[in-house]
């Protein structure tokens, strides 16, 4: 065991499907692989034996052994897979925006695939799904027992082909087929505009390859309508995450150079690094430094110009990497509820031409010292969805709702007493909302006029009087089993 093995990897970390979100890293060079655990070994040859000549129909080879790896590997913790030739294929895809599918996060609940949000624009989002949806089907096959990775694989296709999705809508009590054609997704990961004479809004709705260039180039487009530009509204909500580079790269618009952005620690040696506001940590793979350029065009405008950032529970990973460091250095006030805690980083070590492993090799940590994973980035105030409050905010998943969900690392985590009352009471709010008609449901988009948190981050902006909500209050995470 004295051979060196070397292994290509990409650093992600996403918030759910982490289809979309890796970063290249160097090739590493391992040591000595850890003994074998040889009676063990010799009890899973057994079992394989027996499987293949005593079960009552022949049963693929390949197929045990893959099922066999993304078992163990799904063990760990939510955000360990195994890719298989084609879902790597989809995993790469993902991380330059653009795949053929029916555009959806998903995540897993009560053994169901669960939509956590539709990307916008998407023939997922055209044809009305909604976070929190159940898809139960996915053409004929039950989604009941199926992992992520096969979900994945149901739901994307060739371009131009029919999938039909079988909705559950549990705020509805209904189940309803939806039938959705497959289309090359081009996520648009960022928008912006001017909300107000002086005051500006930019969403970035994931960490992709593309987004920190079309971020320098909405800024920039922004600042030539208004050099005078008296705040700006940088929006995280929804965000789950994606390439952690992204996140150093957007970091560093708006922080002072060379400051600390976010550090990882971990078993590995080369996942104890830390991430700063410059040019070689966010420029690792190559490319146009658009940050630079943005800086340079701009004489530094976006380092200065009063901010805040929005945020809410589906803020995940890379998007919890830039509120924390603008939070810790003060550079921004944060405002919304607290995110969702998703700290960990992910490693996808290649194992052969077209297979390979993403696993958890680190936690990440806030400019000082904070861990965010199973808690989250608490704002500096906490707003309400809307003037009526946030009736619903119980229910929504957190990384510490998910099973087999990585601990802190930094003390007990204690479980709130209060929270399955407090959900208890939103399902029945949620059951009352469900008889009224749509149109008096619908929740407004994000930027608009009716967007509620949007006009308290631009009240407090213009120093005016923000309504903060009364009943958030900061969760703590919960504790796992042992």
């Amino acid at each position: 065991m004295g051979q060196k093995l070397k292994i290509a990897g990409w650093l992600s970390i996403g918030a759910l499907t982490g289809a979309l979100t890796t970063f290249s890293l160097q090739t590493v060079a391992r040591g000595n692989m850890a003994p074998l655990p040889l009676e063990e070994l010799q009890q899973l040859a057994a079992v394989f034996s027996m499987v293949k000549s005593d079960y009552v129909e022949s049963v693929d080879e390949k197929k045990l052994i893959n099922d066999a790896i993304a078992g163990m590997v799904s063990s760990l913790d939510p955000h360990s897979q195994y890719f298989d030739k084609k879902s790597y294929k989809e995993f790469r895809e993902g991380t330059t925006g653009k795949f053929v599918g029916v555009g959806i996060e998903i995540a897993q609940e009560e053994g169901l695939v669960k939509v956590v949000s539709p990307i916008e624009g998407s023939p997922a989002d055209r044809a009305g799904l909604k976070p929190g949806d159940l898809i139960t089907k996915v053409d004929d096959t039950p989604m009941k027992g199926l992992s992520l990775n096969e979900a994945v694989k149901r739901m994307r296709g060739e371009p131009r082909t029919k999938v039909v999705l079988t909705i559950l809508r549990k705020q509805e009590s209904r189940t309803f087929p939806v039938t959705i054609i497959r289309e090359e997704i081009k996520t648009v990961s960022v928008k912006a505009k001017m909300i107000d004479t002086g005051y500006g809004w930019i969403r970035v709705s994931q960490f992709q390859e593309r987004t920190v260039d079309d971020l320098a180039r909405k800024l920039e487009e922004l600042y030539k309508q208004d050099p005078k530009m008296k705040g700006l509204v940088l929006d995280l909500r929804n965000d789950p995450g994606g390439l952690l580079d992204a996140a150093v790269a957007i970091s560093a618009v708006f922080l002072p150079d060379n400051v600390t952005v976010v550090s990882t620690n971990g078993q590995l040696e080369e996942s104890k690094y830390t991430f700063k506001a410059a040019p070689e940590f966010y420029l690792r793979r190559g490319g146009q430094d658009s940050v630079s350029a943005l800086n340079t065009k701009t004489n530094g405008f976006f380092k200065k110009v009063p901010l805040v950032v929005l945020v809410n529970e589906g803020s995940a990973s890379a998007s919890e990497i830039v509120a924390g460091a603008l939070q810790d250095h003060k550079r921004a006030t944060l405002m919304g509820s607290q995110t969702f805690g998703k700290g960990s980083v992910q490693t996808v070590r290649q194992l052969g031409a077209d297979t390979a492993l993403k696993i958890t090799t680190a936690r990440y940590y806030t400019p000082s010292g904070r861990s965010i994973q199973a808690k989250g980035i608490v704002p500096d105030l906490l707003i309400d969805d809307t003037a009526e409050g946030s009736p619903y905010a119980a229910l929504r998943t957190r990384e510490a709702d998910l099973e087999k969900h990585l601990n802190s690392g930094q003390g007990e985590e204690v479980k709130d007493p209060a929270r399955e009352k407090a959900r208890d009471e939103a399902l029945k709010r949620l059951e009352e909302e469900s008889k009224k008609p749509l149109a008096d449901r619908k929740t407004p988009e994000y930027g608009s006029a009716e967007d509620f948190q949007l006009q308290q981050a631009l009240n407090r902006l213009k120093n005016q009087p923000v309504k903060v909500s009364k009943t958030l209050t900061e969760r703590a995470a919960d504790k796992k089993e042992q």
